[in-house]
């Protein structure tokens, strides 16, 4: 018991957590404690980049006055999800049953956005909440918070503390370690166990329970060397990783930095598997977006914007003179649609279309289709498609025939033009060619019939 200590026993150990608290502290470039119930506030720390924004400070309401710099000064398209954090209600909610809670959003810094990252944190008094804001657009370089109120900085730094499942206070020189632990969500640490050899143990205790994909780089980071060398001109590192819990993975991070007085590492472990989670789930609704945003609405093919950007990518290997394999570009224009759409309806042009668009994919299975207009239609033939392309171009027009005989079906005029490496400079030389062939069979089709 804590009586029973010596005063060397709780000087030593009140620096130890000292130097854990500055450690963390340090991690912030701006942290604001906040009266719960009143709103008002202090702001505790300030950096160069919030000084470049005129945020103006009346310390009186935080919670009004935070939703009015959100309206300000976030990026539009984050605005209302920042500017409905900032209720009291709100803040509570989202601490109910946690010991913090983060989040991230856009700020507009000079004219451009920054991603910063926000800690939300309830102070041991239970009266305060501690709000930390990160810019984490260069997590290498944090900003200093200094020191104005002894007793505010005490009860601000446990709840930093608060913020990790067990922080490791690490010797540089033999290794030696104490482990503290949150012994509630308030914040206050005690010890949880001590050693004579952090690394030696850690990686005994991690290969036991690290993800067996993720074991390779945790060894490698639990190397005294390892660290001395990562934060030589880093402030701090962290590493993310996955443990078997109860035959589960749950994400985890190790972020490593050392103490200010140079002689120990602060290791920190946290829990961040819902962060992950939700960061994988956005991710993936992003690529489906961006996946919808290059696809044809009607027919599904992709469309003008996908093909700009594969153009794009191949010309750039052209113009560095990389070695490209064959390719060649069709053009197919569909016939007779404006008869469709003026003497059956647009109706029946869609469906005219999209006859057209599942000829066209049939032909070419194994070559990306785009619709690049109206009536228009590119295909990129690579791969196993290319050595069959003349094949491939008679198939479609034997097709094209029989329809016209029967009256049913798609008529498509279509072009065909391979890369020369020796002659082309530009993919749009192949595009331009293979258009051209694509006019003269379409007046071919009109010569021999019905326009």
């Amino acid at each position: 018991m804590e009586e029973s200590k010596s005063i060397e026993e709780l000087a030593k150990e009140r620096e130890e957590f000292n130097q854990i608290a500055k450690s963390l502290a340090d991690d912030y470039m701006t942290i604001y404690y906040i009266e719960i119930e009143s709103g008002r506030y202090t702001e505790f720390s300030h950096s160069d980049v919030y000084e470049s924004m005129n945020v103006p400070r009346h310390w009186e309401d935080f919670y009004k006055e935070t939703r009015d710099n959100a309206i300000k000064y976030v990026h539009p398209d984050d605005r209302e999800f920042a500017e409905g954090l900032y209720y009291k209600e709100k803040m509570l909610e989202n601490l109910k049953g946690k010991k913090s809670f983060s989040y991230k959003y856009r700020v507009m810094v000079s004219g451009q956005p920054r991603y910063f990252r926000f800690t939300v944190i309830r102070a041991d008094d239970g009266k305060h909440i501690v709000l930390c804001v990160k810019d984490i657009n260069d997590e290498m370089t944090a900003e200093t918070v200094q020191k104005k109120n002894q007793i505010t900085f005490g009860q601000i730094a446990e709840s930093l503390a608060s913020n990790y499942d067990v922080i490791y206070y690490v010797n540089t020189s033999d290794a030696s370690y104490v482990g503290y632990t949150t012994n509630n969500i308030y914040g206050k640490l005690e010890v949880h166990n001590e050693g004579q050899d952090f690394f030696r143990e850690s990686k005994n205790i991690m290969s036991l329970i690290v993800h067996p994909q993720d074991a390779k780089k945790v060894r490698e980071v639990l190397s005294k060397d390892y660290m001395l060398s990562a934060l030589v001109d880093r402030k701090q590192f962290s590493i993310d990783y996955r443990l078997i819990i109860e035959n589960e993975p749950q994400y985890t991070r190790l972020t490593a930095r050392k103490s200010s007085d140079k002689e120990h590492f602060i290791i920190g472990v946290e829990n961040i598997n819902d962060e992950a989670l939700k960061e994988k789930a956005h991710l993936k609704e992003l690529s489906r977006e961006k996946e919808l945003a290059r696809r044809d609405e009607l027919t599904g093919v992709k469309n003008k914007t996908a093909y700009a950007e594969l153009e794009s990518g191949v010309q750039e290997k052209i113009d560095k003179g990389l070695e490209y394999h064959p390719f060649a570009i069709a053009i197919c224009d569909i016939n007779w649609l404006k008869i469709v759409n003026d003497t059956e309806g647009h109706k029946a042009g869609d469906e005219y279309i999209k006859a057209a668009s599942k000829l066209i994919c049939d032909v070419f299975s194994h070559s990306p289709v785009f619709r690049i207009g109206g009536d228009e239609f590119a295909v990129f033939l690579g791969g196993s498609d290319y050595p069959e392309r003349e094949e491939l171009i008679k198939k479609l027009r034997n097709q094209v025939s029989a329809n016209k005989e029967s009256g049913s079906g798609p008529v498509i005029a279509v072009g065909l033009a391979e890369f020369e490496p020796g002659n082309d400079t530009k993919v749009a030389d192949v595009f331009e060619r293979a258009d051209n062939l694509m006019y003269e069979d379409k007046r071919r089709i009109k010569d021999n019939g019905r326009i």
